[in-house]
This record gives C-alpha cells, structure tokens and sequence, in this order.
C-alpha cells in the first residue's frame, strides 16, 4: 500500500488490519468474538422482550434496564461485523465517510450507556433513600424525558467530530492497525493541525465518562451511607442486593475502559495486538455479560428466562 506524505493527496479510502501481529491468527480469534456477538445479540434481545411482555416488570429500574440493553446491541452491531468481516474475509478496507459513521456510532453509543448507568444508580439511590417517593419521582414522563436526555446528549456531544475530522487532510497513510475505526487513531494520520480534535476529545471525555463516574460514586456513597443506617437485617441485605447487578455491571463497564486508557497512556513498552485487544474487550465484554448478570441476580426476570426457556418446568 502507497503511502502519501505530501498534503496534494488526501486519502478517502482506508484498511482496517484487524489484530495487527497476529493476522495469521485472525481466523481463531473470531471464535470469541463470533460467540460474544451472538450471545450479545440473543440476551440483550431476550431482555427486552421480556420487559416489554411482562406487566410485573415495567418499572423504572427494568426500563432503564431495557435502555441499557438497546444500548448493548447497538454497541456491538457497531463494531463486531465490521471485525468478523476483517477476520473471516479480509475484507478491511473501509472509506472515509463509513470510518467516521462507524466511529460515530461507537463513541455515541458508549457515551449513552455510561449515562444510562448514572440514571440506574439515581434509580437505587432514590428507590433505598426516598422508597415513599419513588414512584411519584420516577413517572414514566420522566423516564422518557431522561432517555431523550440521554440520546441528545450522546449524539450532540459526539456530532462535531464528524466536521472536526471531515476537515482534515489525510496524507500520512491509510494503514488503520485496528478492527474498528476511532477518533484519535484516524486524526493522527493526518497532516493537519490537530490539536482541536484532541481538546475537544478531552472535553468529551471529562464531561460525559468522567462526569458520570463521579457521581455514580457519589450516589453510592449516599447509597451505603443510608444502608448502614438501616436497622433490620433483613431490610440492609435486601438494599443491598438491589444495587449488587448493577454494581457488576458498572465495573464491567468501566473497569476494561480505565484499563484500556492507562495501557495506552503509560504502556508504550506494550505490544500493539495487546492494545488492540484490550480495547475489543470493552466492546464485547459488557454486551455479552450483562444480560447474564441481571438474568442470574435478579429474581423477576429469571423466572421470566426460565419459563420462557423450560415452560415444563414452571
């Protein structure tokens, strides 16, 4: 493949090289990642059509939960096709406009589901701390309200990085050493100034990811606080089995992304499949398993699971 390094020449087609070192590898890493869509594909629907079925389950905690799990297919449909497609066709080449639209997609969607986890933790907080109040706070205007929030507030902070990379001039070269497009990934091949596309990314990132984490941590501050002042037993284990799922699925979320971040930020010494790989895994990981958590961990919906699955048995 050519590569251009003079600014008459910008580049609208790209190659996507999948798990770059281990290419001859490709067809056996598929494995898992065929798996982990599929099983993505099959839970996360399987929730929401039970959500949607069952009267007993539409509360706000299992709407929100059907919102995290559109959230999940969204998220891998996004990615894990694009990198089958790499795997078992090689079939990496991708033009500028679908790289953009792809990394549009990832980043929005990521963004919707890290909100959609602070609304649950809201949701514990006020289901433990206010439970009289719960369902005169929680109406279900609110709820859409919040998922329009949501929405707008992932596309619209992810939006101008369609202008912000639209308008630069990409000469550097065309050799995109990933399974998936990104922002900064594909910015730095470029042969312009920058720097705009890196602060506004940081902005991105403190007033979404980092926002949100924080005050998950702050509701569930206020959460322990008000459980450790509960005097029945029974009533502080019940708390705080409620918030157990969510507390599992909140750093199944995170934990991979905080991890991806610091590899790339401080292990340089790393090798690049590994960096690859690291940042597949908060792509697959929480779409598959959070499905299985909340099917394992909260009694409603496995009974649901069960009699959907074993009819004889119920």
């Amino acid at each position: 493949m050519l590569i251009l390094n003079h600014t008459g020449v910008s580049h609208t087609v790209f190659r996507l090289l999948g798990i770059p070192g281990l290419e001859d590898q490709h067809m056996w890493i598929s494995i898992p990642f065929f798996m982990s869509y599929v099983i993505s594909l099959l839970g996360n629907s399987l929730l929401i059509f039970i959500i949607f079925t069952t009267r007993s389950l539409r509360e706000p905690m299992y709407l929100f939960l059907c919102m995290l799990a559109g959230a999940d297919v969204a998220l891998s449909t996004s990615a894990v096709p694009q990198a089958l497609a790499i795997f078992w066709f090689h079939a990496g080449e991708i033009s500028l406009d679908r790289c953009i639209a792809q990394l549009f997609f990832i980043h929005s969607t990521f963004i919707s589901e890290s909100g959609i986890l602070l609304v649950m933790a809201f949701d514990r907080y006020i289901a433990i701390c206010y439970p009289l109040r719960y369902t005169t706070i929680f109406t279900n205007a609110l709820i859409g309200k919040i998922g329009v929030t949501i929405f707008l507030r992932s596309y619209g902070t992810i939006f101008p990085i369609i202008f912000l990379l639209k308008r630069l001039t990409f000469c550097r070269n065309n050799i995109l050493p990933h399974t998936v497009c990104e922002d900064m990934g594909l910015a730095k091949f470029s042969c312009d100034d920058i720097q705009i596309n890196i602060w506004y990314g940081f902005f991105v990132l403190m007033s979404t990811v980092t926002l949100d984490v924080m005050l998950i941590f702050i509701s569930y501050v206020l959460i322990l606080r008000a459980v450790f002042r509960i005097p029945s037993q029974d009533a502080h284990h019940k708390a705080v089995s409620t918030c157990g799922s969510h507390v599992c699925v909140i750093t199944l979320f995170y934990g991979p992304g905080i991890l991806t971040t610091l590899t790339q930020r401080f292990g340089h010494h790393i090798a690049p499949h590994i960096h690859v790989l690291l940042a597949n895994v908060c792509i697959l990981a929480p779409p598959m398993l959070n499905p299985i958590i909340y099917g394992v961990k909260t009694k409603q919906i496995r009974n649901q699971v069960t009699q959907i699955l074993f009819p004889k048995v119920i």
